[in-house]
């Protein structure tokens, strides 16, 4: 990943966040800032806790102890309603089955549409000429817009999450493997296309995969969970090539099955 130049204050701010689920650990607390236009990778073995840890930070998931700040504002203390537009605008969060982000009876024009008419978008020609626009920007045909997704493969389906989530410009866009399940051509195909989007865009991102090749090529900057704690962070390229913690070399030398 190119080299990220820091701007002063972080977007998104996190801060001893802690989760359990009776006496099993989610996540223990975890600290650290994303600024404007960088990209944080998490990664770790399954049960790791890094997938309750974006739960949270998503909204998905309430912990039970912690802050989380965007933009300057707690939302762990918002109302509901705050919250739901907060999702609706400057977020985003791309599945790894693109079935739980897509409305599979709906057409692709329309998946991408519902998510402008849910910020405000009211005329139909409008509506469909930008979700036509994100098609060819995914790299969908755009004689399929009219197609409904269970006719697409499942990595023209991501790619169909993909624009129905960017279509609004959000400014934090939260991926849970984001390329999970698909083969690898399809997966190199679907990196270069989120690399592009990701600087095109400027968009802030938090991505969980258990891939090291899927964070040496999109974060910035990289997290390792264990059990719940982050055992080590630093620069993408730092943690990967110089790990300094047993269960990051580990991780590196594909001993561990992640």
């Amino acid at each position: 990943m190119n080299a990220f130049s820091k701007p002063d204050t972080p977007l998104f701010r996190v801060e001893n966040l802690t989760k359990s689920y009776g006496p099993r650990i989610g996540c223990a607390d975890v600290s650290f800032d994303l600024y404007p236009g960088e990209v944080l990778g998490i990664v770790g073995e399954s049960g790791s806790g890094k997938s309750t840890l974006l739960s949270c930070l998503a909204g998905h998931l309430t912990p039970d102890r912690g802050q989380i700040t965007y933009d300057g504002r707690n939302t762990l203390s918002m109302a509901e309603a705050e919250r739901r537009k907060l999702a609706r605008t400057d977020w985003a969060f791309v599945h790894q089955n693109p079935r739980d982000g897509l409305r599979m009876g709906v057409s692709a024009g329309g998946n991408v549409g519902e998510r402008l008419m849910a910020v405000g978008a009211r005329h139909y020609g409008d509506i469909r000429a930008q979700a036509l626009d994100w098609l060819g920007r995914v790299e969908i045909a755009g004689d399929r817009i009219d197609d409904r997704p269970r006719a697409f493969s499942g990595g023209m389906q991501q790619r169909l999450q993909i624009a129905r989530n960017l279509v609004t410009g959000p400014r934090l866009v939260f991926m849970d493997e984001p390329t999970g399940g698909l083969d690898v051509s399809v997966q190199a195909r679907l990196l270069d296309l989120l690399r592009g989007l990701v600087r095109d865009l400027g968009l802030s991102v938090i991505i969980v995969t258990h891939d090291l090749a899927v964070v040496r090529l999109l974060a910035h900057r990289l997290m390792v969970m264990k059990g719940g704690f982050v055992v080590e962070q630093g620069l993408t390229d730092q943690v990967l090539d110089d790990p300094q913690h047993g269960y990051t070399q580990l991780l590196v030398s594909s001993v561990l099955q992640v």
